[in-house]
């Protein structure tokens, strides 16, 4: 599905990989928690994710999306823009209400 300015959405990676750090810092997470957490032999491949030479796998963003308790769209930065849909919502307040109603069926 194309966007209304052409572009096709991609990956910026070291957009992705300093907002990993940052998530990571906020988490109170260090490097090896993260090996740890994804079976990884060796830290390399996240300080390479930092320095936006490689992003994470699909099945590593999704388990890193559990680990710091987020969706893989607030760990991934890209060019898209999410605006207004048709009707009237943006789409990080439907993110917002789809965890409001987890939360509530979940407790409730």
């Amino acid at each position: 599905m194309k966007s209304d300015n052409n572009v096709y959405p991609v990956i910026d990676m070291k957009a992705t990989g300093r907002n990993i750090r940052r998530i990571m810092k906020l988490t109170g997470l260090r490097v090896d928690d993260v090996k740890e957490f994804l079976g990884l032999a060796s830290s390399q491949s996240i300080y390479h994710w930092f320095d936006g030479r490689s992003i994470p796998t699909v099945d590593h963003l999704y388990a890193l999306s559990e680990l710091f308790s987020v969706p893989i769209d607030y760990i991934i930065i890209g060019n898209r823009s999410y605006g207004i849909t048709e009707r009237g919502c943006r789409f990080k307040d439907r993110i917002q209400m789809y965890y409001i109603l987890c939360y509530e069926q979940k407790s409730g």
